[in-house]
Protein backbone atom coordinates (compact mmCIF):
# COMPACT_ATOMS: atom_id res chain seq x y z
CA UNK A 1 0.00 0.00 0.00
CA UNK A 2 1.11 3.42 -0.93
CA UNK A 3 2.34 5.91 1.70
CA UNK A 4 1.36 9.49 1.68
CA UNK A 5 3.52 12.13 3.02
CA UNK A 6 1.62 15.79 2.92
CA UNK A 7 4.07 18.87 3.50
CA UNK A 8 1.61 22.06 3.78
CA UNK A 9 3.42 25.41 3.66
CA UNK A 10 2.02 28.69 3.02
CA UNK A 11 5.54 28.76 0.59
CA UNK A 12 4.26 26.87 -2.24
CA UNK A 13 8.07 27.11 -3.56
CA UNK A 14 9.39 25.54 -0.39
CA UNK A 15 6.22 22.62 -0.59
CA UNK A 16 7.07 21.82 -4.52
CA UNK A 17 10.59 22.01 -4.38
CA UNK A 18 11.12 19.68 -0.89
CA UNK A 19 8.14 17.11 -2.77
CA UNK A 20 10.07 17.24 -5.97
CA UNK A 21 13.31 16.23 -4.57
CA UNK A 22 12.18 13.74 -2.14
CA UNK A 23 10.05 11.70 -4.79
CA UNK A 24 13.42 11.77 -7.27
CA UNK A 25 15.74 10.81 -4.54
CA UNK A 26 13.03 7.89 -3.99
CA UNK A 27 15.30 7.40 -0.21
CA UNK A 28 11.97 6.99 1.36
CA UNK A 29 8.84 4.46 0.67
CA UNK A 30 7.08 7.61 0.96
CA UNK A 31 5.46 9.64 -1.67
CA UNK A 32 5.29 13.44 -0.87
CA UNK A 33 2.48 15.42 -2.19
CA UNK A 34 2.74 19.11 -1.52
CA UNK A 35 -0.31 21.10 -0.50
CA UNK A 36 -0.67 25.20 -0.21
CA UNK A 37 -4.48 25.11 0.44
CA UNK A 38 -5.92 24.02 3.66
CA UNK A 39 -9.23 22.86 2.25
CA UNK A 40 -7.63 20.75 -0.70
CA UNK A 41 -5.57 18.96 1.93
CA UNK A 42 -8.64 18.51 4.14
CA UNK A 43 -10.42 17.28 0.96
CA UNK A 44 -7.49 14.74 -0.33
CA UNK A 45 -7.16 13.33 3.94
CA UNK A 46 -11.11 12.44 3.93
CA UNK A 47 -10.41 9.98 0.58
CA UNK A 48 -6.46 9.19 1.45
CA UNK A 49 -5.15 8.06 4.39
CA UNK A 50 -2.24 10.46 4.92
CA UNK A 51 0.73 8.77 6.86
CA UNK A 52 2.61 11.94 7.99
CA UNK A 53 2.11 15.55 7.99
CA UNK A 54 5.05 18.48 7.52
CA UNK A 55 3.37 21.81 8.34
CA UNK A 56 4.99 24.75 8.50
CA UNK A 57 4.96 26.37 12.22
CA UNK A 58 3.47 29.69 10.80
CA UNK A 59 0.32 27.38 10.18
CA UNK A 60 -1.74 27.91 13.50
CA UNK A 61 -2.62 24.52 14.77
CA UNK A 62 -6.14 24.57 14.94
CA UNK A 63 -6.29 24.74 11.48
CA UNK A 64 -4.93 21.23 10.91
CA UNK A 65 -6.80 19.87 14.35
CA UNK A 66 -9.15 17.63 13.19
CA UNK A 67 -7.73 16.33 9.65
CA UNK A 68 -7.35 12.26 9.66
CA UNK A 69 -3.61 12.18 10.01
CA UNK A 70 -1.26 9.28 11.65
CA UNK A 71 1.73 11.25 12.11
CA UNK A 72 2.44 15.26 12.40
CA UNK A 73 5.71 16.87 12.41
CA UNK A 74 6.46 20.78 12.42
CA UNK A 75 9.20 22.66 10.34
CA UNK A 76 10.74 25.09 12.51
CA UNK A 77 11.78 28.21 10.34
CA UNK A 78 14.58 28.94 13.54
CA UNK A 79 14.63 27.17 16.99
CA UNK A 80 13.28 23.75 16.63
CA UNK A 81 11.02 24.24 19.41
CA UNK A 82 7.15 22.70 18.30
CA UNK A 83 4.36 25.53 18.68
CA UNK A 84 1.89 22.49 18.35
CA UNK A 85 2.79 21.40 21.80
CA UNK A 86 2.88 17.38 21.50
CA UNK A 87 3.98 16.89 18.01
CA UNK A 88 8.19 16.69 17.22
CA UNK A 89 9.84 19.47 15.14
CA UNK A 90 12.41 19.96 12.76
CA UNK A 91 14.31 22.60 11.55
CA UNK A 92 13.10 23.46 7.93
CA UNK A 93 15.73 25.17 5.72
CA UNK A 94 18.63 22.20 6.11
CA UNK A 95 19.61 19.77 3.42
CA UNK A 96 16.66 17.44 2.40
CA UNK A 97 17.96 14.38 3.10
CA UNK A 98 18.82 15.91 6.91
CA UNK A 99 14.91 16.56 7.42
CA UNK A 100 13.94 13.49 6.08
CA UNK A 101 16.27 11.04 8.13
CA UNK A 102 15.04 13.55 11.21
CA UNK A 103 11.21 12.49 10.14
CA UNK A 104 11.88 8.94 10.02
CA UNK A 105 13.19 9.18 13.38
CA UNK A 106 10.23 11.20 14.45
CA UNK A 107 7.78 9.11 12.45
CA UNK A 108 9.44 5.70 14.02
CA UNK A 109 9.25 6.60 17.41
CA UNK A 110 5.54 7.14 17.34
CA UNK A 111 4.44 4.86 14.73
CA UNK A 112 3.60 1.26 15.92
CA UNK A 113 3.16 -0.14 12.55
CA UNK A 114 4.70 -3.65 11.86
CA UNK A 115 8.29 -3.76 10.70
CA UNK A 116 8.43 -1.80 7.23
CA UNK A 117 10.16 -4.25 5.04
CA UNK A 118 11.40 -3.78 0.97
CA UNK A 119 10.05 -6.82 -0.92
CA UNK A 120 12.92 -7.46 -3.74
CA UNK A 121 16.30 -9.58 -4.62
CA UNK A 122 18.58 -9.54 -1.94
CA UNK A 123 21.52 -7.05 -2.61
CA UNK A 124 24.69 -8.27 -4.08
CA UNK A 125 27.29 -7.41 -1.20
CA UNK A 126 30.58 -6.85 -2.48
CA UNK A 127 33.50 -6.91 0.45
CA UNK A 128 37.10 -5.12 0.70
CA UNK A 129 39.01 -6.67 2.93
CA UNK A 130 43.04 -7.48 3.43
CA UNK A 131 45.27 -8.97 6.33
CA UNK A 132 47.68 -5.91 4.65
CA UNK A 133 48.18 -2.96 6.35
CA UNK A 134 47.98 0.20 4.23
CA UNK A 135 47.09 -1.17 1.48
CA UNK A 136 44.59 1.40 0.07
CA UNK A 137 41.19 -0.80 1.37
CA UNK A 138 39.17 1.93 2.19
CA UNK A 139 39.72 3.88 -0.68
CA UNK A 140 39.16 0.93 -3.03
CA UNK A 141 35.63 0.50 -1.13
CA UNK A 142 34.74 4.20 -1.36
CA UNK A 143 35.24 3.93 -4.89
CA UNK A 144 33.38 1.00 -5.49
CA UNK A 145 30.75 2.80 -3.84
CA UNK A 146 30.72 5.79 -5.93
CA UNK A 147 30.59 3.65 -9.31
CA UNK A 148 27.82 1.12 -8.10
CA UNK A 149 25.38 3.54 -7.06
CA UNK A 150 25.34 4.91 -10.86
CA UNK A 151 23.67 1.43 -10.90
CA UNK A 152 21.46 0.89 -8.41
CA UNK A 153 21.07 2.11 -5.24
CA UNK A 154 23.96 1.48 -2.80
CA UNK A 155 24.86 1.47 1.03
CA UNK A 156 28.46 1.58 2.02
CA UNK A 157 29.00 0.23 5.26
CA UNK A 158 32.72 1.07 7.23
CA UNK A 159 33.58 -2.11 9.82
CA UNK A 160 36.46 -0.13 11.24
CA UNK A 161 37.25 1.05 14.57
CA UNK A 162 38.53 4.87 13.14
CA UNK A 163 37.69 5.07 9.71
CA UNK A 164 38.23 8.77 9.56
CA UNK A 165 34.85 9.01 7.42
CA UNK A 166 33.01 11.48 9.08
CA UNK A 167 35.46 13.83 9.19
CA UNK A 168 36.97 13.35 5.50
CA UNK A 169 33.08 14.21 4.22
CA UNK A 170 33.00 17.23 7.03
CA UNK A 171 29.58 15.80 8.07
CA UNK A 172 28.57 15.81 11.85
CA UNK A 173 26.67 12.76 12.39
CA UNK A 174 24.48 12.36 15.31
CA UNK A 175 23.40 8.58 14.33
CA UNK A 176 25.87 5.86 13.33
CA UNK A 177 26.39 2.29 13.45
CA UNK A 178 26.50 1.88 16.69
CA UNK A 179 22.73 3.07 16.55
CA UNK A 180 22.05 0.75 13.62
CA UNK A 181 23.68 -2.04 15.93
CA UNK A 182 21.29 -1.10 19.12
CA UNK A 183 17.90 -1.02 16.47
CA UNK A 184 19.06 -4.44 15.50
CA UNK A 185 19.28 -6.30 18.50
CA UNK A 186 16.17 -4.76 19.74
CA UNK A 187 14.52 -6.37 16.98
CA UNK A 188 13.28 -2.96 15.57
CA UNK A 189 15.54 -2.18 12.44
CA UNK A 190 13.28 -1.85 9.72
CA UNK A 191 13.89 0.01 6.34
CA UNK A 192 12.33 3.18 7.85
CA UNK A 193 14.75 2.91 10.96
CA UNK A 194 17.68 2.51 8.81
CA UNK A 195 16.49 5.59 6.74
CA UNK A 196 16.50 8.01 10.20
CA UNK A 197 19.90 6.32 11.01
CA UNK A 198 22.01 6.11 7.17
CA UNK A 199 23.67 9.55 5.65
CA UNK A 200 24.01 10.16 2.36
CA UNK A 201 26.94 11.77 0.19
CA UNK A 202 25.28 12.65 -3.00
CA UNK A 203 23.44 9.44 -4.50
CA UNK A 204 25.63 7.05 -2.40
CA UNK A 205 24.19 6.01 1.44
CA UNK A 206 26.69 5.57 4.04
CA UNK A 207 26.50 4.23 7.73
CA UNK A 208 29.00 6.38 9.70
CA UNK A 209 31.66 4.40 11.65
CA UNK A 210 31.28 3.51 15.49
CA UNK A 211 31.05 5.57 18.34
CA UNK A 212 33.26 3.61 20.39
CA UNK A 213 35.78 0.61 18.70
CA UNK A 214 34.04 -1.50 21.37
CA UNK A 215 30.84 -1.76 20.22
CA UNK A 216 32.35 -3.82 17.39
CA UNK A 217 34.52 -5.80 19.77
CA UNK A 218 31.24 -6.82 21.51
CA UNK A 219 29.23 -7.94 18.43
CA UNK A 220 29.68 -11.63 18.00
CA UNK A 221 29.97 -13.55 14.96
CA UNK A 222 26.96 -14.39 14.16
CA UNK A 223 25.33 -11.29 15.72
CA UNK A 224 27.75 -9.52 12.57
CA UNK A 225 26.60 -11.47 9.85
CA UNK A 226 22.65 -11.27 10.18
CA UNK A 227 23.10 -8.01 10.65
CA UNK A 228 24.75 -7.52 7.19
CA UNK A 229 22.65 -10.04 5.83
CA UNK A 230 19.53 -8.48 6.79
CA UNK A 231 20.92 -4.79 5.81
CA UNK A 232 21.43 -6.55 1.97
CA UNK A 233 17.90 -8.06 1.81
CA UNK A 234 15.38 -6.08 3.89
CA UNK A 235 16.75 -2.50 3.22
CA UNK A 236 15.70 -2.15 -0.49
CA UNK A 237 19.57 -1.96 -1.80
CA UNK A 238 20.76 -3.06 -4.91
CA UNK A 239 24.01 -3.37 -3.58
CA UNK A 240 25.88 -3.26 0.01
CA UNK A 241 29.73 -1.98 -0.07
CA UNK A 242 31.09 -3.52 2.95
CA UNK A 243 34.65 -2.26 4.06
CA UNK A 244 35.34 -4.52 6.48
CA UNK A 245 38.24 -3.90 8.69
CA UNK A 246 40.14 -5.76 11.68
CA UNK A 247 36.99 -7.51 12.81
CA UNK A 248 38.75 -10.71 14.74
CA UNK A 249 36.20 -13.36 15.78
CA UNK A 250 33.59 -11.72 13.61
CA UNK A 251 35.63 -11.45 10.01
CA UNK A 252 34.63 -14.67 8.71
CA UNK A 253 30.94 -14.83 9.62
CA UNK A 254 30.73 -11.41 7.54
CA UNK A 255 32.90 -12.41 4.66
CA UNK A 256 30.55 -15.83 4.25
CA UNK A 257 27.90 -13.11 3.76
CA UNK A 258 29.52 -11.38 0.54
CA UNK A 259 29.24 -12.63 -2.71
CA UNK A 260 32.54 -11.35 -3.37
CA UNK A 261 35.32 -10.21 -2.03
CA UNK A 262 38.43 -7.75 -3.22
CA UNK A 263 41.51 -7.99 -1.58
CA UNK A 264 44.07 -6.07 -2.27
CA UNK A 265 47.67 -6.58 -1.80
CA UNK A 266 51.12 -5.79 -2.45
CA UNK A 267 54.55 -7.62 -3.00
CA UNK A 268 56.99 -7.06 -0.44
CA UNK A 269 57.99 -10.04 1.98
CA UNK A 270 56.20 -8.83 5.33
CA UNK A 271 52.77 -8.21 3.09
CA UNK A 272 53.27 -12.17 1.00
CA UNK A 273 53.97 -13.81 5.08
CA UNK A 274 50.64 -12.54 5.76
CA UNK A 275 48.58 -13.22 3.28
CA UNK A 276 50.21 -16.49 3.34
CA UNK A 277 49.64 -16.75 6.72
CA UNK A 278 45.72 -15.69 6.30
CA UNK A 279 44.95 -18.52 4.01
CA UNK A 280 46.32 -21.16 6.44
CA UNK A 281 44.22 -19.38 8.62
CA UNK A 282 40.91 -20.40 6.28
CA UNK A 283 42.42 -24.08 5.92
CA UNK A 284 42.61 -24.37 9.60
CA UNK A 285 39.26 -23.36 9.97
CA UNK A 286 37.41 -25.28 7.44
CA UNK A 287 36.48 -21.96 5.38
CA UNK A 288 38.48 -22.65 1.78
CA UNK A 289 35.36 -22.06 0.74
CA UNK A 290 35.89 -18.59 1.11
CA UNK A 291 39.24 -18.59 -1.44
CA UNK A 292 36.97 -19.03 -4.21
CA UNK A 293 35.07 -15.98 -3.52
CA UNK A 294 38.16 -13.90 -2.74
CA UNK A 295 39.87 -11.75 -5.67
CA UNK A 296 43.27 -10.73 -5.10
CA UNK A 297 44.04 -7.49 -6.47
CA UNK A 298 47.05 -5.42 -6.70
CA UNK A 299 46.04 -1.63 -7.02
CA UNK A 300 47.86 1.11 -8.46
CA UNK A 301 49.73 3.57 -7.36
CA UNK A 302 47.63 6.86 -7.58
CA UNK A 303 49.60 9.87 -7.53
CA UNK A 304 46.69 12.39 -8.13
CA UNK A 305 45.33 12.48 -4.63
CA UNK A 306 45.85 15.48 -2.54
CA UNK A 307 43.53 17.75 -0.40
CA UNK A 308 41.42 15.47 1.57
CA UNK A 309 38.43 18.22 0.82
CA UNK A 310 38.12 16.65 -2.15
CA UNK A 311 39.09 12.78 -1.56
CA UNK A 312 35.94 11.74 -2.78
CA UNK A 313 36.42 13.21 -5.99
CA UNK A 314 39.89 12.53 -6.67
CA UNK A 315 39.26 8.49 -5.98
CA UNK A 316 36.38 8.26 -8.61
CA UNK A 317 38.14 10.43 -11.53
CA UNK A 318 41.89 9.36 -10.84
CA UNK A 319 43.89 6.44 -11.65
CA UNK A 320 41.41 4.55 -8.93
CA UNK A 321 38.44 5.58 -10.32
CA UNK A 322 39.92 4.08 -13.64
CA UNK A 323 40.72 1.01 -12.21
CA UNK A 324 37.89 0.29 -10.07
CA UNK A 325 35.72 0.88 -13.20
CA UNK A 326 37.20 -1.76 -14.89
CA UNK A 327 37.74 -4.20 -12.07
CA UNK A 328 33.61 -3.85 -11.96
CA UNK A 329 32.88 -5.13 -15.32
CA UNK A 330 32.29 -8.58 -14.24
CA UNK A 331 29.79 -7.41 -11.55
CA UNK A 332 26.23 -8.29 -12.29
CA UNK A 333 24.01 -4.96 -13.24
CA UNK A 334 20.57 -5.49 -12.03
Amino acid sequence: MEKIMAVYDVDSVYAQRFADVVNQKEKTPFTVIPFTNLETLREYAQKHQVEILLVSVSVPKEQVEGIHINSVVTLAEGEVVSAYDAYPSVYKYQAVDSVIREVMSCYCERSDEMPFVVMGKRARILGVYSPVGRCLKTSLALTIGQQLVKEGKTLYIGLEEFSGFSILLEESCKSDFSDVLYFYRQGNLDALRLRSLAYTWKELDYLPPVRYPEDLEQMTGEEAAGLVEKLGAEMGYQYVVLDAGRLARNLIPVLQRCDVIYMPVKEDGISSAKLEEFEEYLERSGNLELKERIRRIKLPYHSSLGRRESYMEQLLWGELGDYTRQLLKGVPWR
